[in-house]
């Protein structure tokens, strides 16, 4: 793990976890539409798992952040749906679509986005603040 020194390593782990959500997001709503002629093959939406990371010297600095270390499946049943007339249907004319819950999904990248952005105006602030700082000198 690499070390976690200061609030620019914290913003940068946290806008790649929102990165990672925001991915996995897109693929999910890229495959919502998907079909499929068995359960075992239809589309699963995906979702990373976080974990939390915490400095070396947590005990003197209290910094810690945060990393995507895994992207597992939803546990949901894909829809069964009857048409026998649809070329992917099984042997009893069912078809499966992919177990994507769009709306979830949706809300899921506006908060992935906003999280995102909101790590971004930390690191403007921090930059303004620094400028600051530095202009006080002069």
């Amino acid at each position: 793990m690499a070390e976690i020194r200061n609030i620019f390593d914290i913003s940068g782990r946290a806008m790649s976890a929102q990165l990672t959500r925001l991915n996995t997001v897109a693929s999910n709503l890229a495959n919502a539409n998907n079909v499929s002629g068995s359960m075992d093959k239809a589309y699963r939406a995906i979702k990373p798992v976080f974990e939390t990371k915490f400095a070396d010297g947590l005990r003197q600095s209290g910094l810690a952040s945060v990393d995507a270390v895994q992207i597992k499946e939803v546990n949901r049943l894909p829809e069964k749906v009857y048409m026998p007339e649809h070329p992917q249907a099984n042997d009893e004319g069912f078809i499966f679509n992919a177990a994507v819950n769009v709306e979830e999904e949706l809300v899921e990248m506006l908060e992935a986005s906003r999280q995102y952005q909101n790590n971004i105006e930390v690191v403007s602030t921090l930059r303004s603040l620094m400028m600051r700082t530095i202009n006080m000198g002069k």
